[in-house]
Formats: structure tokens, sequence, C-alpha cells
């Protein structure tokens, strides 16, 4: 037993002793300038941070260190530092305000708005939109944040309450009494907006005020207990993402501005200025300090080097190499003898029919698993439990081809963004151009909203739809083809500074009553209802001939004939979406015929459903009050006012009020509104016509079958055809 034990005991013997010079060689290495404080309390301070003047880069890397209570501070503030990362290139900071909101009683139905702007105000710092999230506590009330500079739309999420003392949901932070959304990318400096929902109820007496954060993803929210006072200071956890510089790595080293060390490389930060410095492959320590990253020697390692069966270790900078002995060489030849080279071939053949089999098994393994992943259970057990045949036209695309049609998704191929995914243009090997709509991350919710998308836009053939062509399910993250509508959207024409004025009243007219014509097909004639549930302006394409498309179902829900409405978790967008749905989570027809009534306020005035610019209230608000006023012609866009015949901007203004009335059940059906705008455009397009032949001494009477025209294109098989 002692002969036994001798050669393991040497072995341990061994390894500790090679764990503890490795551990003392790790400890010896100092991150920060010689010669300058190493920590401040239980905070390394490592290179470009530092304390005194010369040990930090510049006045952005101060670090203020208060002796008495063993704390460090980044530069003059009251940000108190927990741990700095300079592989990761994090700052964790403990004590990160909270924004507290008290909100005044109102009547009932009556909007209250209340704005508050928070400036981030560090240059190279930025919130960890991988470590961050954005957090809203309080009832009835919602929050988002928009760009400094931009106005764009960032971030934001809703937070309602029903009671005092029920939540319907067992998560910490679902939507009831708290909300949380994901970041962007390096936000740094934005404005926070916050409005409370058109309600009055026992939830929002009780519960007056809000708060708004971001906070670190590993901090637990018990916002019942941790955020019960309304006027007391909270602070919580954040992270922040810190580049050096004030340009990129080519740049810099043009300017002589260059902070990377040797043995490193330079990348730049992806969402603004500044860059980043990061250890070679084998070399470890501070990039930014002047003598740079130090060879890690991985002889020291013996279970790491992979050398102990093969002979001798040779560290060499930034790698290894294994050296024989030359007994060990010749010790290898005595067994093979005279069949080595028989022997060789054989073991090739083996070797290479096993490497075929192998790799044949793994790629279908990883196709499966990436199926499995990207919702191809969830789409079968959809097709199985569906009547029909579902997918008639629909395409199984290969990656290979999409990543060829696209460039292998070029950036410049971009056509569009949203929350889901991003948008490419590509060409396929036909020549046919179309459009790739690809998932932004690997997420199971998005993955649900993919598969849903594919499920819903199988059962319709509308020509004011979106065409789907196909999807692939065996790529990284999901993919889904469409036709390819090349004017881009209703928003770009109507908002976009350089598109402003292009589309006249007449075209308007006709793309509200195809807007309305599409979601009439949707409500009353698909085999089962179908809800949009994010009817928008981004959401409507323009082809070639400027008629609408409608496109995105990411959120869409079906619906049997025999339901009037369903429960789901509140989906949509902020500006367009329903305030009974917002309160009740009960969602119906009526709640697209909201949204098409903003859509319709767009077109007559121009504006956006939630502009920053002009107000902090919604369009639709604006609209309704200028309405109710007799002051429709002051928010009018010039083009509809001088185009634009009073009657019919007076008739299209009352049926978008029809369609924004707070009570549900006071909205027109989509069938209606698709019915008068029909009407309308119809009896439009009949004066034109009058008109020009007046001009040329003829006269003309409307055709006798125009109203008839009129009642087919309302009907569900005018204009359209379902597959289903």
């Amino acid at each position: 037993m002692a002969l036994k034990c001798r050669p393991l005991l040497h072995l341990m013997i061994v390894c500790i002793i090679s764990v503890l010079f490795q551990s003392h060689k790790t400890a010896a290495v100092s991150l920060a300038l010689d010669g300058c404080q190493e920590k401040c309390g239980e905070v390394e301070i490592p290179y470009p941070f530092g304390i005194k003047k010369g040990c930090y880069l510049d006045r952005q890397f101060q670090i203020i260190c208060d002796d008495a209570s063993n704390s460090a501070f980044l530069g003059d503030s009251k940000t108190k530092i927990d741990h700095i990362s300079i592989p990761d290139h994090h700052v964790r900071v403990s004590n990160f305000p909270v924004l507290n909101m008290t909100f005044i009683n109102g009547s009932s139905g009556e909007s209250l708005r209340a704005q508050s702007t928070k400036e981030f105000n560090f240059r190279r710092f930025s919130l960890s939109h991988t470590k961050n999230m954005f957090v809203v506590v309080g009832c009835d009330l919602y929050a988002y944040v928009v760009h400094n500079a931009t106005k764009e739309f960032l971030t934001g999420c809703g937070s309602l309450c029903n009671s005092t003392d029920i939540v319907r949901s067992t998560s910490p932070c679902s939507g009831f009494g708290c909300c949380q959304s994901s970041l962007p990318k390096d936000i740094s400096i934005f404005n926070l907006w916050v409005n409370r929902i058109n309600t009055f109820t026992e939830s929002w007496l009780s519960h007056p005020c809000g708060h708004f954060f971001f906070a670190a993803k590993d901090v637990q929210i018990d916002y019942r207990h941790n955020f019960s006072a309304c006027n007391e200071n909270y602070y919580v956890p954040v992270v922040l993402n810190w580049t050096v510089g004030n340009t990129s790595c080519s740049n810099a080293e043009t300017k002589n501005d260059y902070r990377c060390g040797p043995n490193s490389n330079c990348y730049d930060n992806d969402g603004g200025g500044g860059y980043r410095c990061i250890c070679n492959q084998g070399y470890q320590g501070n990039p930014y300090l002047p003598k740079g990253c130090e060879d890690i020697d991985e002889c020291l390692k013996p279970n790491h080097n992979g050398c102990h069966e093969k002979g001798r270790c040779i560290n060499t900078p930034g790698s290894y190499y294994c050296r024989r002995s030359r007994g060990h060489i010749l010790a290898l030849f005595i067994p093979l003898g005279v069949g080595l080279a028989a022997g060789l071939l054989i073991l090739a053949a083996v070797i290479l029919w096993l490497f075929c089999k192998i790799n044949k098994m793994n790629e279908r393994k990883v196709k499966q698993k990436l199926f499995k992943r990207n919702g191809g259970l969830l789409l079968q057990q959809q097709i199985s439990s569906s009547t029909g045949n579902v997918f008639p036209e629909t395409k199984l695309f290969v990656i290979e081809e999409l990543g060829k049609a696209t460039d292998k998704f070029n950036k410049y191929r971009i056509i569009g963004k949203g929350g889901v995914g991003t948008v490419y243009k590509g060409m396929l090997s036909d020549g046919s151009i179309v459009a790739v709509k690809r998932s932004n991350i690997i997420d199971e919710s998005q993955v649900s909203q993919f598969i849903n998308e594919v499920f819903i836009l199988s059962h319709i053939n509308h020509r004011q739809i979106v065409k789907l062509l196909g999807c692939c399910l065996e790529a990284e993250v999901p993919l889904l083809v469409y036709e390819y509508v090349p004017n881009g959207t209703l928003s770009h024409h109507l908002h976009d500074e350089h598109n402003v004025s292009i589309i006249s009243w007449d075209n308007r007219l006709r793309i509200a009553a195809e807007i309305a014509g599409a979601l009439a097909y949707l409500h009353s004639c698909a085999s089962t209802a179908i809800f949009h549930r994010d009817i928008k302006s981004n959401n409507i394409l323009l082809d070639e001939n400027y008629r609408a498309v409608v496109s995105d179902f990411g959120l869409s829900r079906s619906v049997s004939i025999d339901k009037t409405h369903l429960t789901t978790l509140i989906g949509g967008t902020f500006g367009y979406l329903d305030p009974e749905y917002f309160q009740s989570g009960q969602l119906n027809d009526k709640s697209d015929v909201y949204a098409f009534g903003v859509v319709l306020a767009e077109l007559l005035t121009g504006q956006k459903a939630i502009s920053s610019k002009n107000s902090n209230e919604a369009l639709a608000i604006r609209f309704r009050f200028a309405l109710k006023e007799n002051r429709l012609y002051g928010i009018l866009e010039k083009l509809v006012a001088n185009e634009g015949h009073k009657e019919d901007i007076i008739a299209v203004s009352k049926l978008a009020k029809r369609c924004l009335k707070l009570n549900a059940r006071k909205r027109p059906s989509m069938k209606e509104v698709a019915s008068e705008l029909e009407q309308l455009r119809r009896t439009r397009e009949h004066l034109v016509l009058e008109e020009r032949f007046q001009d040329n001494y003829y006269s003309v009477s409307p055709s006798s079958n125009s109203t008839n025209e009129i009642e087919r294109t309302t009907k569900c098989d005018g204009g359209q055809t379902s597959s289903t």
C-alpha cells in the first residue's frame, strides 16, 4: 500500500507547489502604475484608473479614496465603486440613484403627465446593456427613455395594478406593480419620460408615486417592501462600461494617442467613441500599462499544457510546445515493426471513415438542436393542431442560401430594425429580391413571436398583407423570408424631413382605405379572427406604387369565432396602445381599431404618435382635444389642409375620433371603417373625374355600378384571396 501511495503523494506535492507558485506569481502581478496605490479598501485600482495625480490616465479615471470608510468613489462624484474589471471593461457601482416621482390626484379619465430628465454625464462611461435592466415601480403608469439628441426611443415598459393588495403574478417584476426591460448598447446621455395612464383607480390613490431606475440584473427587486416611501432616497447597484480615448484605434495611432501596450490588441467601441485594449491569447495582465501584457507560462500547469504524456514542456511567448526525448521516440518504433506501413494505411482509412461519419452525425445533431431551440417543435405542434394544408407555399431555406443572398448579413444590407429583429435586403439564386428578418438575440420569447408570425402569415394571402415566402430554423437565430416591398415604411414617408409632403392627400386617403381593408379582412374574413396587436406607421410598408402593405405579425393572435376577446400579457407600442386593453389585459378587435385611429391621425397631422419635441402627450390625446376645442386645422399638416376638401378632412377626422374613443364598445368595427373610407375615396375619385371632363367641355355621371363596387371591396371576397 505504501509503495502505491508514494507516487500519488509525490504527484500531490508537486501539484500543491505548482499551485502555490502560480498563485504567488499572480498575486505579485501589479495592475497599477509603478509607485501608485493599488487598492482602496477592498477595491483594486488598476490603471488607467488611479488615486493620485500621475497614476490615472485623465480626470475621467480619477478615484477618490475615503480613508475613513475605506471606500472608493469615481472622480468628484458620490458614485461608490465596488469593483473594476480590466478584461470586461466594467465598473460596478453600488449607489446609483433611484428617481422618485409623486403624482397629484386628478379626476377620473384625466391624463396625468410628468416629465423628468436624467443626464448621465460621464463621457467615457455608459450603462452596460448586458449587465443592467430598466425598472419601473408603481401603479398605472409607463416610462420610456429617449436619446438626448435624436429623441429616438431607446427602451421603456408599463406597470399597472388592479388593487392595493392583489398581485396577479408570481414573478417579482412582470408588469403588475413593477416592470423591467432590457437596454440598448452604450446608453450614456438620455431623457426619461413618465406618463400616467388614463385611469383613476383604488390602486392609483394608494400608490401615488413611482420609482424609475437602472439596476444590475443580479439585483433582487421586492417592490412591495424595498420601495414603500415616496420621498425617501433609494440607491441600487449598476454596472458601467468604460473605454479610453475619444476616437478609434486607427486615429489614436495617427495622433500618437494610442494607449494599448505590448502584446495586446485594440478594439473600437461599437456604440460610440473610444476604444478598448485586450490582451492577446496566451498573455495576461493589464494591457494599458507601458509594459503591456505578460506571457502566461503554460508549463507551470502540468494538467493544462498536454505535455505530461508527450515529453517536456517548452514555454514560448504566447504559447508552448512539447519536446519528445530521444528514448521516447525510439520506444514508439519498437512495437510497430514490419507492419508499420500497412497499419498506418488501415488506421488512416478507419480514421477517415470515422471522421466523415462523426462529422455527419454532429452536423445533424447541431441542426436538430438549433431547430428545437428556434421553435421548430412549437411550429410542428401548431401544424399538427391545425386543419387543412397550412403551409402550401412556405419554403424551408438553408442558412447557406440566405447568407449568400445577404452577403453574410452585411450591415450595409440592413433596411430596417426593430425590437425583435433586423431586416436585410437580399437576392436569391433565381434573381428574386427578398427581405430577410433575423432575430436580434437568442431569446425564447422572441422565438415564440417568430413562430407565431410564421403560423399567422401562412394562413393569409391578401394583396395588402406582406407575403411570407419561407423560414429557416436551422441557423443560430430564426430567419423569416418575405417578399421585398421597395418604398420603405409609412412612418419614413410621414416623419422623415426629406420625405415630408411627398404623399398627396388622395394617396393618403387611399393608403388609409387599404390598411383598413386589410385589417377588416383579418378580423372578419379569415377562418379564425386575427388581431394584429401592433398596428403602427412603422409596420405599414409601401410598394413601388405607394400601395399599403401591412407587416410584422410577431405579436398577432388568432381567436376562434366563439370568443369575443383574448386575455394576454400587454403587448404593443406606446402611443398606439389601446388604454382599455392596457388596463384590463383583454385583447379584442377594437384594440386594432384604436391603433388604426392613431395612424389616421398621423396621416392627417404628419406628427408622430409619441414625440417629445412637441409635447409629452400622445398624439391621440392631442388630436381628441383639438377636435373637442374646434381647432382641427391648427394641427393639420399643410399639405393636407391645402389639397384636401374640407368635407373630406372633417369626415376622416371624425372617423379617427370615433376610432380613438376610450370606451372600446363605442368604437366602430374595422369593417365599418373600411366601408366608410372606401365610400369616401371613391366619391373623391368621381369628383376628380367630373372636374377633368368638365374642363374639357364634357359631362359625366358617376358609374352606375360604383355602389356595388364599394360594397364588393369591403366584403371578404373583394380585392383579396384567402388560402384558408
